[in-house]
This record gives C-alpha cells, sequence and structure tokens, in this order.
C-alpha cells in the first residue's frame, strides 16, 4: 500500500468510526422519542456520507449496507413508515454491523457476510416484515468489544506550530548543553547531554512528520481549476497529476497555494497556445500541463511543466536594457537562465510588456516573493516552441533550517543551505576582473565575486568599489549563493561548519534591515545573524561598478 493510499484509508477509518459513534447515539435518542425528527435527519445525513466514503475508498461492502439503510431513515423522515415492531431491532443490528465492517477495515481483515442485513432491509423497504428467526442477542463480550475508541485524532494546526515553536526552543538549549558539556568534560554530564542530544532529535523529527500532509491534498483541487480556465480561454488542456504522496511541511503547502494556482492560471492563459495555433504549429490541438512534486535531498520540488510557446530568450533580453535593468554589454554576456530571471523583477511583469515579450509572466515576482519568504527558489526553465517549466524549491520544514556557519570579523553569520551552492578557497591567480568585478570560473561559468565585508557595509547610494586584484592577499574563502538563477561568490574571513538552526524574526527597529532574514542562537550562547541572499544578491546587482 502507497503512502497515499494508508493515508486516505486512515483518514476514512478516523470518520467513519466517528460516524458511527453518531449513529449509536441518534438511534438510541429514537428510540425513546420515535418521532426525533432531528435524529432522523442526522442518521440519514451519517448514513450518506459513509456510504459515499465507502464506495469511493472501494469498500463495497459499507456503502451497500450504508445505502440500504439510507433508504429506511428516508422513508422515516419522510412519514412512510414508523420506527415501531421489527424495524427496531434491525435497524439497530444494521449499525452494528456497519461497525463491525468499520473494524474489519482498520484491522485489515476479511469484511464479514452481509447478506442477511440486506436481505431484511430490502424487506423494510417494501413494507415487508423482516427474517428475526436467526437473531441472537449480543452477549457481554460482544458489548464490549464495540468500545472502541479511533486511533486518529484531529489536531488544530495552532498547536501544531505552539509545539514546533517550543520544539525550536528546546533545539537552541540543546545545542547550548552540548557546548557546555563539552567545555566541563564531566563524563556524567557528557553522557547525558549526549542522551538528551538524541531524545531531542527524536522529538523534532516526531513533531515536524506530525505535521506533514501529501502534496495530493492541494493537487486534487487543480483538476477543476483548469477546466474552468481552459474553458474561459478557449484552450483545451490534459492536466497530469504526478507525485501526490510527496509529504511536506502543512503550513508551506498553505503559503504556497495561491502561487501555484497563479502559474497554472499563467500556463494556460499566456503559455498553451490555442488549438488552431497548436495545429499550424504541428503541435496536438490538446495542450499538455503537467503538476509535479518529487523530493530531492531535503528538498521539495514542485513544478508547472507546459508544452506552449515557450519563452523568447532575446525578447526578454531586449526589453530588460530597454527597461535599464542591465546594461547592453552586461546583457550580452549573460546566460538565457540569467535573462529569464528578469521575468521575475518586480515592475517587468507588467501585462503589456509580457504579452509582447512572450505572453508569460505577469505578477512572477509576486509568487517568487512567496517562494523567498519560506527561504525557497523559483526557477524557470524554457524551450522556445517547446514549453516552459516553473519550479519551486521548498522547504520541508520551515521552523528548523540548515545553515552554513562562517566568520566574518571575528563574528559567527549564517547563510541557509537552501540558497548555499558550495564553497570554495582559491589564490588571488584565479579570479578576473571584467567591469569593475571579480570573476571566476566555476562549473564552466563566469561567477562574480565580491567581499561580503564591503557589501554589509554599504551606506545610502554609495556603490561597490571598483575590484583590483592587489587587495586579494592569500587564499580566498568564497561561499558561493544562488539565487534567482544567478550565482554570487561572498568572500568570507573563514568557513565553521553546517548546523540545523532556528531562525527568530528580527525585532523592531532592527526588524527594518532587510540583508538579514533573522537570528539564531548558537551554543555558545552567542547571538547569530541569518544573512538574506536574496537581498545581498539585490544589493550586489544595484551597486556593482
Amino acid at each position: 500500500m502507497s503512502n497515499r493510499e494508508q493515508e486516505y484509508r486512515e483518514l476514512f477509518m478516523a470518520e467513519a468510526l466517528e460516524y458511527y459513534d453518531a449513529m449509536s447515539r441518534h438511534i438510541s435518542e429514537l428510540e425513546r422519542d420515535p418521532a426525533d425528527e432531528q435524529a432522523l435527519r442526522e442518521l440519514f445525513r451519517l448514513m450518506h456520507n459513509l456510504k459515499s466514503n465507502a464506495r469511493a475508498m472501494g469498500y463495497t461492502s459499507i456503502g451497500e449496507a450504508a445505502h440500504q439503510m439510507e433508504t429506511v431513515f428516508g422513508q422515516l423522515r419522510d412519514g412512510e413508515a414508523t420506527f415501531t415492531g421489527s424495524m427496531v431491532p434491525v435497524l439497530f443490528g444494521g449499525i452494528d454491523t456497519l461497525g463491525e465492517l468499520i473494524r474489519a477495515v482498520g484491522q485489515e481483515q476479511e469484511l464479514p457476510d452481509i447478506q442477511r442485513l440486506l436481505d431484511n432491509l430490502d424487506r423494510l423497504t417494501r413494507g415487508e416484515e423482516p427474517n428475526l428467526d436467526d437473531e441472537e442477542a449480543d452477549d457481554e463480550e460482544d458489548v464490549s468489544r464495540k468500545l472502541e475508541l479511533s486511533d486518529l485524532v484531529y489536531i488544530q494546526v495552532r498547536k501544531l506550530d505552539h509545539l514546533m515553536n517550543l520544539m525550536g526552543e528546546l533545539i537552541i538549549d540543546r545545542d547550548r548543553i552540548l557546548t557546555l558539556s563539552r567545555e566541563i568534560n564531566t563524563p556524567a554530564l557528557t553522557a547525558a547531554a549526549a542522551h538528551f542530544s538524541r531524545i531531542a532529535d527524536e522529538l523534532q523529527y516526531s513533531i515536524m512528520d506530525a505535521r506533514l500532509v501529501g502534496v495530493g491534498s492541494l493537487f486534487s483541487k487543480f483538476p477543476r481549476v483548469v477546466r474552468d480556465v481552459a474553458t474561459a480561454e478557449g484552450k483545451e488542456v490534459n492536466l497530469t497529476l504526478q507525485g501526490e504522496d510527496i509529504q511536506i511541511d502543512r503550513n508551506i503547502l498553505q503559503i504556497i497555494t495561491d502561487a501555484l494556482l497563479h502559474l497554472v492560471r499563467n500556463a494556460i492563459a499566456h503559455g498553451l497556445e490555442t488549438a488552431a495555433e497548436r495545429e499550424a504549429a504541428g503541435k496536438p490541438a490538446q495542450g499538455q500541463l503537467t503538476l509535479l512534486a518529487q523530493a530531492e535531498r531535503d528538498d521539495v520540488l514542485v513544478q508547472v511543466q507546459d508544452d506552449g510557446r515557450g519563452i523568447d530568450v532575446e525578447k526578454v533580453r531586449r526589453k530588460a536594457v530597454e527597461r535599464g535593468l542591465v546594461t547592453r554589454a552586461a546583457a550580452a554576456q549573460l546566460n538565457d537562465a540569467a535573462v529569464r530571471a528578469f521575468l521575475l523583477e518586480p515592475g517587468f511583469s507588467m501585462a503589456k510588456e509580457v504579452t509582447e515579450i512572450s505572453g508569460r509572466g505577469v505578477g512572477l515576482d509576486v509568487v517568487k516573493l512567496a517562494i523567498d519568504s519560506l527561504g525557497g527558489q523559483l526557477r524557470v526553465d524554457s524551450v522556445l516552441g517547446e514549453g516552459t517549466t516553473f519550479t519551486l524549491v521548498l522547504p520541508t520544514s520551515i521552523a528548523v533550517k540548515g545553515a552554513l556557519l562562517f566568520e566574518l570579523d571575528e563574528r559567527s553569520y549564517a547563510l541557509p543551505l537552501m540558497h548555499t551552492d558550495s564553497v570554495v578557497s582559491l589564490m588571488p591567480n584565479s579570479f578576473s576582473v571584467v567591469g569593475g568585478v571579480f570573476l571566476t570560473r566555476l562549473q564552466d561559468e563566469n561567477v562574480p565575486v565580491v567581499s561580503l565585508r564591503e557589501l554589509l557595509h554599504l551606506t545610502g547610494d554609495q556603490p561597490l568599489t571598483p575590484a583590483r586584484k592587489s587587495t586579494l592577499q592569500g587564499r580566498q574563502d568564497i561561499i558561493i549563493v544562488n539565487y534567482n538563477n544567478r550565482r554570487l561568490g561572498l568572500i568570507v574571513d573563514r568557513f565553521l561548519r553546517q548546523q540545523d538552526i532556528v531562525v527568530k524574526a528580527m525585532s523592531k527597529p532592527l526588524d527594518i534591515i532587510d540583508l538579514f532574514g533573522g537570528v539564531t542562537l548558537l551554543g555558545s550562547g552567542q547571538v547569530c545573524l541569518v544573512l538574506d541572499v536574496p537581498a545581498l544578491t539585490r544589493l550586489f546587482l544595484a551597486k556593482r561598478p
């Protein structure tokens, strides 16, 4: 059984047991007062819901029994029959049988035969007397066996959020205790600290696991959206869903809902051609749209793929120069990925310009900001005439993040691993200077490099000082970060280590400093600033000579 099937079965069991408990309560109320209209309406509703859920899951016996009982309760509700005589034991027995069927599903056992119950319910429906000759009273063991509770409970999301916040505080204390145990170096304290660390890790993963939901819970809402948008646009679209069983933090899924909706609407409205345009281009009349989720190391990738017209990179390049986002000389040096990144810039995605460029991108800067708020990334890949793929790179959790710790001016800083490509140590002869900026060749790509110290100390309209190789002395430790398909090297004093951190928001008035995404507390008790890679990248582009 797949993870998704198991999740659906557990949800069915939780609801079915709740329905069974409510049925038992309402039929007892009906026995006390056969004219209780509220109890009759509730019993009819419960049977209808159980029937629908069971049939959707493929539990035919439960669905058929609930359907027959729904019919009988419908007759009682409409005044076509009365809850008296032989009908009473049959309906009580029917609810007991539903309970047995539900428990059998939960325990993955073979479902009992219910033909006798179905025959009696059919007789009641036709106004005939049921066959009660073989009816046996439940003994004490049977009664006690039915008093069971669901293995699942519903928990409000805010309670899980509170648990995760407490877990964050515990992680900070765990790191502090481990540091103290190493400093004091007492065997008993070291052993206790190691045990505490293991328990804290298990608790952290358990709480994070409790917050995970399948991406399918969001994907399942899109067939109707695609149908409505395609109908409004007069286009033929086939939607394919993949990776619905991938698990992700529920809060992350909620935050990306609007962004994903926007990307899907854009793909249909602007990416996919009309049937006539597609046939003229030698494509099938029906456009293909795919929503895909997959796990990649510690991240989750959610992709929106279409086989539409694609993005004309050269038109985007010219428009970026016209809007003053980049000089003509610099634009000529940019690769296709860097050019497509302009579509995500604020102000670039105005409807008229975007339509003239490629028909894509309206509001993509808003989508990107939503992804940035999670510490994720938005990537754009496209082949002209073949289609476009938007990739949302998301963390599985937003409470605890992997980070690279480094030192600058004898202070510790952190960079989220989500935006960290690699770390390198280079000698001065590995650099060249182009347009007043250091460049180094990494993985067949020219990567600009800047001193993080200088970048952090810029004030007002002050530009970066033109790069000179004479300022580089000895080995340079560099962190390569990646944001919006742009790589940037940051020169730091020293690499420290990789570590999971809990990021806390900056309090006022420090929250207006957009170069920092928050703070965390290290095991030494030192407050560590967490750098905001998107803000650093934008600052470099704005201040480069």
